[in-house]
């Protein structure tokens, strides 16, 4: 990321032409604003972020990522804690913290964000159920 918008900003070829003095400037500073925001947080803008799966979602590429989300989150769970983690009912301690963990990091909020605040909602319900049963089975362990 950073090697691209340095290297956009050095080159001639650019959005905006630089021959216009203060207004071909304007998309050198916006990507250099991108590069710091970027290194400074670690991630992208949000805004970035829903341009570009609005963009990807005309093409129908997020369109299976959605379909696939709601299925799962959609899809009739019962509210038995081993259904939710996805694991069988005689599962070690070990297999319980392995599936929570992974659980986790497919369903956090944070990693559906690009997709729209419908998806985080759905997210965030699924995220709150991974928590709930992992606490109903650990208490029972």
């Amino acid at each position: 990321m950073f090697i691209l918008g340095l290297f956009y900003i050095l080159s001639p070829v650019d959005c905006i032409p630089d021959a216009f003095p203060l207004i071909g400037w304007l998309d050198d500073i916006f990507i250099a604003w991108l590069m710091w925001y970027y290194l400074s947080h670690g991630r992208l803008p949000e805004f970035v972020g829903r341009f570009f799966a609005n963009s990807t979602a005309k093409r129908g590429k997020s369109d299976e990522n959605r379909s696939s989300m709601r299925c799962e989150t959609d899809g009739g769970e019962e509210d038995d804690p081993y259904a939710v983690l996805g694991i069988s009912p005689g599962a070690s301690a070990d297999e319980i913290r392995k599936a929570y963990k992974i659980a986790v990091k497919q369903y956090h909020p944070d990693k559906v964000a690009h997709l729209g605040p419908e998806f985080k909602a759905l997210a965030e319900k699924k995220f709150i159920r991974i928590q709930q049963a992992y606490e109903l089975l650990l208490r029972e362990k």
